[in-house]
């Protein structure tokens, strides 16, 4: 591999060192790789700064490209993934193209990981081949593609509701998808909120009727996605939509007295009626140009025997309870489910979160929920306060590992609830409460034991006419709409995002949006705001009526290409590389073309064409090699230093 001559000299490349506020300078002599950067072939100048993201150190590469010193740009500091995009745009201001420009990460793959003069050796040597590669950078235009001005919303939670009803008043045509006959999701199998206490069915019912009543906005109940194509602007989805299994008695479509509610009545702890449900199968194809996903969540069911569930009738979920406290007659001075009296509730936090592995027991599906729910504490508080509200008689038993009441108004609901009288216990990490039968069953049917931590490990039994378990969230199985959608997961099993705080409501795939509990546990605050902000990028993708991508994608050489048919094979996205018929020189013949908004740009045609007739734009084999010549050319003056001082 040997560098091109004519390529090195033409290019006027800018090297730039950030500190990173002592992340990269307290490891890495940064003045040393600078001074290194200015004799490498091709660099016009070197310069370093304590934030080059910061508005000062991006004027510094303004001002550089504004004077022609430079046309090449290599900045060097923490990971592309933070601000590679910061910088393009940099270059845009100054009037050049956004994509003469390559990043060297001297944090997270040098300064993170090494200390002592190795790595500031390293640091030189990464950006000699950051150097050299943008040497051979040429400007490239970004990919046009037009888009459908509509949106498809997948999920009638209060996060769809908020994000379709968002995106209709941008004056965009909105679809909503719910698999239910119902709209509100798991908000509407509640009765008052935590910590402020408002109705959940209010708070449904209007978010709905809104819905319902948007003429940009069309509501298809009972329907899920059966197939999936297209890309970004131009998505294809296949919509199945069908009556219950029971369509004679769908769940909770019938009130009290018999009659059903028609589309748009609110039924308590089912939702909001959608629409007419359909009568016979029927099929859907949509054309949308962005897609959100608002799949929510659904309480953990334990396992049978988990603190006593299924075994004892007096051991419930907190969604369970909430749904018999509301139908139990009060207030008064007992709580009284089915005509018992309950006088002793012991509450149980972080039932299905939290867990540990080699002490808990997995699920079902082999899997453990090591993260923290973050709303069952205060809704767990909430339950707990409100029933010595209304039944001061009923004494209330908390065991917590701990409390976690995190947002605004929660922690004033944590003091108001101990204010009120409830008792709390807190227990370690791995020595959970036990449930038991009580074997004086006058007392209680049951017995709660646990070690106190706040007496010291004093073992304590507690009697119990009722356990409620506080359960966490877990997403909602959509093995399918993954599957299809190919939209990243996280390890908890929640859809992941590109970046929690640059592109949070963003997943890998352009053009489709995350909005709720989808993609982690979230009270009913934050997926409305969530829902919002999925409406926002996804309008500020569908009404400007194109979209502008990244241009890294295969580029096929004519002149090369024999038409083999071994790049569409090792193609790893459908639809992105075809074999088609051209004419060339009189002749038709078979050669590969490149749909540029379906290529992922990795390559994989690259490596398996015979003839070498397939780049990818941007990370063309002649940076490579020019990389690798960098990298494994002369040591560094710094290396060889460093190696002349070790004992001999």
């Amino acid at each position: 591999m040997t560098q091109d001559p004519e390529t090195v000299p033409a290019a006027k490349v800018g090297v730039y060192v950030c500190h990173c506020g002592g992340n990269i300078s307290d490891t890495v002599g940064v003045e040393e790789v600078c001074a290194q950067a200015r004799r490498l072939p091709g660099v016009a100048a070197a310069r370093n700064h304590m934030f080059m993201c910061a508005d000062p150190g991006q004027e510094l590469i303004i001002e550089d490209l504004k004077s022609g010193l430079v046309d090449r740009v290599v900045v060097a500091a923490c990971s592309p993934s933070l601000h590679e995009t910061t910088f393009r745009q940099a270059l845009v201001r100054a009037g050049a193209n956004p994509y003469v420009y390559e990043h060297a990460n001297l944090r997270e793959q040098v300064s993170w990981v090494h200390h002592g003069p190795g790595a500031t050796a390293k640091a030189i040597r990464l950006v000699a081949a950051a150097a050299a590669k943008a040497a051979r950078l040429k400007p490239l235009d970004p990919i046009r593609v037009e888009v459908q001005r509509q949106a498809v919303v997948i999920g009638g939670g209060v996060a769809g509701l908020k994000c379709a009803l968002d995106l209709a008043h941008r004056g965009l045509a909105v679809i909503l998808l719910e698999k239910s006959p119902f709209l509100g999701g798991q908000v509407a199998q509640l009765n008052r909120l935590a910590p402020g206490g408002e109705s959940a069915a209010e708070i449904v019912q209007e978010l709905a009727d809104a819905v319902l009543s948007h003429p940009g906005i069309t509501v298809f109940s009972c329907a899920q996605v059966q197939g999936f194509a297209g890309c970004i602007g131009n998505f294809q989805l296949k919509v199945a939509q069908q009556p219950p299994q029971d369509p004679a008695y769908p769940p909770g479509l019938e009130k009290a007295s018999g009659s059903r509610p028609s589309p748009g009545a609110y039924v308590p702890f089912a939702g909001v009626l959608a629409a007419a449900i359909p009568e016979s199968r029927r099929e859907l194809e949509l054309e949308p140009g962005a897609i959100v996903l608002a799949t929510g969540f659904k309480p953990y069911r334990p396992r049978r025997g988990e603190y006593g569930y299924q075994e004892f009738a007096e051991v419930v979920t907190l969604p369970e309870f909430i749904r018999l406290a509301a139908e139990a007659p009060g207030p008064g001075r007992v709580l009284k489910l089915n005509g018992r009296p309950i006088r002793n509730v012991a509450l149980i936090h972080c039932v299905g979160s939290r867990q540990i592995p080699g002490i808990h027991e997995e699920n079902e599906g082999g899997y453990l929920n090591e993260y923290c729910s973050r709303t069952c504490c205060s809704a767990a508080l909430f339950a707990a306060k409100d029933l010595r509200e209304r039944y001061p008689a009923t004494r209330v038993f908390d065991f917590h590992r701990d409390i976690r009441t995190y947002g605004r108004g929660q922690e004033e609901l944590y003091a108001e609830t101990s204010r009120n009288g409830v008792w709390f216990f807190r227990f370690a990490a791995g020595e959970e409460p036990l449930v038991l039968r009580n074997p004086h069953p006058r007392e209680s049917p049951l017995l709660v034991k646990v070690k106190d931590v706040l007496t010291f490990g004093e073992e304590l039994e507690v009697p119990a006419d009722l356990v409620v378990l506080a359960v966490g969230q877990e997403p909602n199985d959509i093995a399918g709409l993954v599957a299809q959608m190919k939209v990243p997961v996280g390890a908890d099993r929640f859809l992941q995002e590109v970046h929690p705080k640059l592109r949070p409501v963003e997943v890998s795939v352009a053009g489709i949006f995350l909005a709720g509990a989808c993609q982690a546990p979230l009270d009913v605050g934050e997926a409305s705001a969530a829902g919002g902000a999925a409406a926002v990028k996804a309008a500020a993708l569908l009404t400007r009526g194109y979209v502008e991508l990244d241009p890294f994608v295969a580029q096929v050489d004519l002149s090369k290409c024999m038409g083999t048919g071994a790049c569409v094979e090792a193609c790893l996205a459908e639809g992105a590389l075809a074999l088609v018929d051209v004419e060339i020189e009189g002749r038709k013949v078979r050669r590969a073309q490149v749909n540029p908004a379906l290529c992922l740009g990795c390559g994989a045609c690259v490596a398996v064409c015979p003839e070498n007739a397939i780049d990818v734009q941007g990370w063309a084999l002649k940076q490579f090699e020019a990389m690798v010549d960098a990298i494994a050319g002369e040591k560094p003056e710094q290396e060889e230093a460093d190696v002349d001082r070790r004992p001999s």
